[in-house]
């Protein structure tokens, strides 16, 4: 092959167009393999999602499960304790009947109780559409949820009671006040109800009688008195023990005042109406601080005890009734308040009865 015939095949060869290169590149830009990262990162990232919401679905899922398992657990023991309920109460109502018939006793009353304990007047009966009228017209709702006639009827007549009285006192209650010449407070406890309920009126009528004279004393100072910081702290003062005060009046209201603190009570009354407020502050402090034994100091050296160290636990009798709750706490600072005012509005004779 001559000369000619090799360039003109070298010539032909260049002008031919190059072939498509399949293979992969041995080189590549920067570009292009910052894209590569970015679309395998957004793949990672997007399978660790799918990943991550699929085993939240699980869990979801069996949570749901669980706490449907839970609520039909709950139910199942409710019904049954409603079902074991109701037997025993109808067996022991049986029980009770076979008993009365064989003494020869009446036999059990009907139920005429509401759940409420409202009881249903001996009235006629109402019927529902006059019924609703009238609960229309005292606007209330005709028909409360899952009501029915008779639980509707109890609710009329049950706010068509007379609502109790409230004395117009500083502390507003249901006992009836007694004239002042009616309030003095004997000694002892009373033994019978009736007592026990005019000794609460006493009681309810004295402080009452100091809170309102507390009341008027306040107003009665100068303005400027009145605008400083003393003169608003006295204020605050009465307000806050005529609040704490009223969880006794409710107490006495319903007669639930235990003797244990109703006795010192009565005492401190009794001594303060005599204006023997030093002889009222010592029953306040038996009352609130007690007579019980306080261990002070060492009570057990190595095995043996100190001397009288069972008297520390012996009884409750002399426990301070200041550390029962907190309220009882409260409305015996109020009493303590009541006293210091008693003492400046209703002074001694002897000097020597003021407290510190």
């Amino acid at each position: 092959m001559d000369f000619a015939s090799l360039m003109s095949a070298q010539i032909a060869k260049s002008k031919s167009p190059p072939s498509s290169d399949t293979g992969p590149k041995k080189y590549l830009r920067r570009s292009e393999v910052e894209a590569q990262r970015e679309a395998n990162y957004r793949a990672e990232q997007e399978a660790l999602k799918k990943e991550q919401d699929e085993k939240y679905q699980r869990k979801r899922k069996l949570e749901e499960e669980e706490a449907t398992r839970d609520r039909e657990r709950e139910e199942k023991r409710a019904r049954m304790a409603e079902e074991s309920k109701r037997r025993r109460e109808e067996e022991e109502a049986e029980e009770e009947r076979k008993r009365r018939k064989r003494l020869g006793l009446p036999d059990l009353p009907p139920e005429n109780v509401s759940e409420d304990n409202t009881p249903l007047p001996e009235q006629e009966e109402i019927e529902d559409a006059e019924l609703v009228t009238k609960l229309r017209e005292m606007q209330q709702p005709a028909t409360l949820f899952g009501e029915n006639h008779e639980q509707r009827l109890r609710r009329y007549w049950k706010m068509m009671k007379p609502a109790p009285v409230m004395s117009k006192g500083p502390i507003p209650t249901t006992l009836e006040m007694v004239p002042e010449k009616d309030m003095k407070v004997e000694a002892k406890l009373p033994k019978t109800e009736a007592e026990r309920k005019y000794l609460f009126r006493k009681l309810a009528s004295y402080f009452t009688m100091v809170f309102t004279e507390w009341e008027i004393a306040l107003q009665q100072r100068p303005e400027e008195v009145k605008t400083s910081y003393q003169g608003k702290a006295a204020y605050n003062a009465m307000i806050q023990a005529k609040e704490n005060m009223k969880p006794l009046f409710r107490r006495m209201e319903q007669r639930e005042v235990e003797d244990g603190v109703l006795e010192p009570v009565v005492e401190i009354v009794k001594a303060a109406q005599e204006r023997r407020y030093v002889d009222a502050n010592d029953g306040y402090l038996r009352l609130s601080i007690g007579k019980a034994a306080w261990p002070i100091g060492v009570t057990m050296v190595g095995i043996h005890e100190r001397s009288a160290r069972e008297k520390l636990h012996e009884s409750d009798k002399g426990a301070a009734h200041i550390m029962s709750d907190e309220t009882t706490r409260k409305y015996l600072q109020s009493i303590k308040r009541c006293l210091s005012f008693a003492q400046t509005r209703w002074p001694p004779d002897d000097q020597l009865q003021l407290m510190g």
